[in-house]
């Protein structure tokens, strides 16, 4: 199957007072159409970076993207121009921010928002632009839409402004939806709407889904594939059962080990000991080391690569030569 959204060695490099630091080191992603990817990984991984890359929204300077391929159907963005993102963006693919009260303009009403969006990229009148952004804050199931669509973003709840913030990515029906933490700060219950409602999304529009999060309970419940992201490298790859049930790398490991086993007797929740290294601080070697009890002097040294094992990816020295 050919993929509809392809990264290939894609590397990303930011300059700062410590001088150029990689963001993101030979990551390699896709996704087919209809597809969930999920990337999962902790704050400071590089998700998120991934997905302003593919958006084509990294602030350059200080950034800039150093090498590699992005691929939407077959059309290279890296080196589009910007007038070509801006066509692309809403129209072909789309992203769902984590945080809407900030991507929200306070000043406009939502409905004028979504409306916007669908001017930008649809030969429709202003009094159309505005039904049709109604009917979409009804599909994503906002009550009374049609009054809501004249409030300010601070007259709705979160739960109801990331509706708005679906409403208006799917506004311009993408190929590709970009789900940025889409249920951040939202409680337990308005996360499980969220979820169903991009499954619904999904189902009708066969819009494929990358949905970047640390909730392994989400992915486990929404990604049909999933890759592990660490210090700005893809560690580990392979389909949502495949991570979940057996994960290879020590770090995929830690994290499923973290979530909490409901009902089996367990008092402490556990935890990776360490943090994510700072990206300029990054030696030779494999950027967990620090953090891994299967380290070896080869993990200090030599950096490994992303290599198939049966069916995962793994970037992993302990994985390679089998050690448990």
């Amino acid at each position: 199957m050919t993929a509809l959204l392809d990264i290939k060695d894609l590397r990303v490099t930011f300059n700062t007072r410590y001088g150029e630091v990689t963001a993101l080191d030979s990551v390699a992603l896709h996704v087919n159409a209809g597809e969930t990817l999920g990337i999962v990984g902790e704050s400071g991984c590089g998700k998120s970076i991934t997905a302003l890359a593919a958006m084509g929204l990294i602030p350059m300077p200080p950034g800039r993207i150093a090498g590699g391929s992005i691929q939407l159907e077959g059309e290279e963005l890296t080196t589009a121009s910007e007038a070509r993102l801006r066509k692309l963006r809403g129209r072909e693919i789309a992203m769902i921010f984590q945080e809407p009260m900030t991507s929200l303009n306070p000043v406009f009403t939502v409905g004028q928002q979504i409306a916007e969006a669908i001017r930008l990229h649809q030969n429709v009148s202003a009094t159309q632009a505005f039904r049709d952004a109604v009917a979409l804050l009804d599909r994503v199931g906002i009550p009374s839409a049609a009054e809501r669509a004249r409030d300010y973003p601070h007259q709705l709840s979160g739960g109801m402004r990331q509706r708005v913030m679906i409403a208006m990515a799917v506004s311009c029906r993408p190929k590709v939806l970009i789900a940025d933490e889409p249920t951040t700060a939202l409680d337990v219950t308005v996360q499980a709407q969220i979820f169903d409602l991009l499954n619904e999304i999904q189902r009708d529009f066969g819009v494929a889904i990358i949905l970047i999060t640390h909730d392994m309970g989400a992915v486990s419940e929404m990604a049909d594939r999933v890759a592990v992201m660490y210090a700005g490298r893809v560690v580990e790859q392979s389909t949502a059962d495949n991570v979940l049930d057996m994960p290879q790398h020590p770090y995929a490991r830690g994290l499923i080990d973290c979530i909490p086993a409901l009902g089996k007797g367990e008092t402490e929740l556990k935890e990776i000991p360490g943090v994510v290294p700072p990206l300029h601080l990054l030696g030779a070697g494999c950027a967990f080391a620090d953090r891994c009890t299967l380290k070896n002097a080869r993990c200090e040294t030599e950096k490994p690569l992303l290599l198939n094992h049966g069916h995962h990816l793994a970037a992993c020295h302990a994985v390679e030569e089998g050690r448990r």
